[in-house]
């Protein structure tokens, strides 16, 4: 049997890692995280610009995480996650200025 596709052992022809630059700020999304799989696909149809298909994939995400508690808003990974995603925008807009 052969290494899933997007695995270290089976990489996606696409995967960026060593496309990254030293001070670029990255997220990992694993499978092992129960949203994963819906979260890359709402990812690809946004990108895909099929709006219909990406709010029906959030409707069902949200309706996943109803069935679960959450993890509180403060907690550490949540905080850490929420200054990934602002260190991204700042690179983004550093990246835009310099380039």
């Amino acid at each position: 049997m052969s290494a899933p596709l997007g695995s270290k052992a089976n990489k996606s022809q696409f995967d960026c890692y060593h496309d990254l630059a030293e001070d670029e700020p990255y997220f990992v999304i694993r499978a092992d995280d129960p949203l994963s799989d819906s979260l890359v696909e709402l990812h690809a149809y946004i990108g895909a610009g099929q709006s219909g298909a990406a709010h029906n994939k959030l409707a069902e995400i949200m309706a996943l995480t109803a069935e679960r508690p959450p993890r509180p808003s403060d907690s550490p990974k949540y905080r850490e996650t929420f200054a990934i995603s602002q260190a991204m925008e700042s690179w983004r807009e550093t990246a835009r200025r310099k380039g």
